[in-house]
């Protein structure tokens, strides 16, 4: 184990010291006319180079290993109209009631979530609804607040057609584009907030580094003999939450659910070649998996949890593949395909990563938790790569365009 003064080390990290000008016309307000046609920074031990996101086809190499986000947004924020005139918003955040995610999507009459509650003061008792229409078929949801969990709300919704709750948020909700675009979401964020290959309901964020990935680039780098892997991280609103907290470890990192498969273990036991994460959300899931492999070669029986600081003072000496070998066994003795799990791994500077090699994100916001993750990948170079990007007219977050980082820091 390592010790309490380590620890200290990381979460006495100051967040003032991750900041950069960000003026408001660099950020991307809406996506370019086509997903590939995105600037793409590499940046390789120190060298930056400049190029765009459709040369990814001949900078990726066969046998490496490249690992997708498959999560898809949601139509998260509902909006009810009291009798009264006032408007009501309610953003679900995650299921309550069932708590597992595909098990809420599919009920049928009635389900519950944790929500955010926009003009909450405005909603002091009853319940609220809406009309929604569904193949033709007029349908009535109603929301009642069932529990207040500090800033959030537990909602209870009720809808009166034969039809799922995801068909109910299909029908009656809008995809939760980022606050910081200071717009309403339009029909064109149906398909642009998505990526081509998302397929798992449940984020209230779109994985934003695989939004430049296109059908035909996919289907050239498989030809091509780089292979495919993909992961299930379901993107909480917490990413958004900004660090208001002077020093990291008084910041309370938010938890997001994941599903990994038996497949994609033995892949990463087994991959002999580099191994690159698309986006931030990507590297939480394959690093926490990392670590959830060494707790249970240390004998820890709730191994599928990660907290926030867990990382930095569980044991280092496991090679990769014998963590990703201690969850095949586990898959292979309980006869599992999947593993749910969640996490709350914070990545900062000084963090040795375990499993990626390389890192396909876009420009984030300054004193983020994302940014310090890219400042764990790259160390203090992360100043320069962003005062490049910034001198040459590179488009900034959820729509703006990319990077292709190699880590820096990596335990061998």
């Amino acid at each position: 184990m390592k010790t309490n003064i380590e620890l200290e080390e990381f979460q006495n990290i100051k967040i003032e010291h991750f900041t950069y000008p960000l003026p408001e016309e660099r950020i991307a307000k809406f996506p370019l006319a086509t997903r590939e046609s995105s600037k793409l920074l590499r940046y390789e031990d120190g060298d930056i180079e400049e190029g765009h996101f459709s040369d990814a086809r001949e900078l990726l190499q066969p046998g490496q290993l490249l690992v997708f986000n498959n999560t898809k947004v949601i139509h998260a924020r509902l909006f009810f109209r009291k009798t009264t005139g006032a408007l009501i918003e309610i953003f679900c955040l995650e299921p309550f009631m069932p708590v597992d995610y595909a098990q809420n999507f599919a009920a049928c009459g009635v389900c519950e979530w944790s929500c955010m509650i926009g003009n909450l003061k405005k909603w002091k008792e009853g319940y609220i609804e809406c009309h929604f229409c569904h193949a033709g078929q007029q349908g009535r949801l109603k929301a009642e607040k069932v529990a207040q969990q500090g800033g959030e709300v537990i909602v209870r919704f009720c809808w009166d057609l034969p039809v799922s709750f995801s068909e109910v948020l299909e029908a009656c909700g809008k995809i939760p584009i980022p606050p910081y675009l200071n717009r309403e979401s339009e029909a064109s964020d149906e398909i642009r907030y998505q990526t081509v290959y998302s397929r798992e309901e449940g984020s209230v964020a779109a994985p934003t580094a695989g939004l430049h990935f296109t059908a035909q680039i996919l289907s050239d780098l498989k030809a091509k003999g780089v292979h495919i892997a993909e992961l299930t991280l379901h993107v909480g609103a917490g990413t958004f939450r900004p660090v208001k907290s002077e020093t990291i470890g008084e910041h309370d990192m938010h938890t997001e659910h994941l599903i990994i498969s038996r497949a994609l273990v033995k892949q990463l036991r087994d991959a002999a070649k580099e191994i690159f994460a698309v986006g931030t959300t990507s590297v939480r899931t394959l690093e926490s998996l990392y670590w959830m492999g060494v707790k249970c070669l240390e004998g820890i029986e709730e191994f599928y949890t990660l907290d926030q600081w867990e990382a930095y003072i569980l044991p280092d000496r496991y090679t990769l593949q014998e963590s990703m070998n201690a969850l095949v066994e586990w898959f292979e003795m309980n006869r599992q395909e999947y593993l749910k799990a969640r996490t709350t791994i914070i990545i900062v500077p000084g963090y040795r990563f375990r499993v990626i090699d390389a890192l396909f994100t876009n420009f984030h916001q300054p004193q983020s938790t994302l940014l310090l993750l890219v400042s764990a990948a790259v160390g203090e170079d992360w100043r320069k790569i962003y005062a490049y990007a910034l001198e040459h007219d590179f488009r900034f977050l959820s729509y703006g365009d990319s990077s292709l980082l190699k880590v820096k820091n990596k335990k061998k």
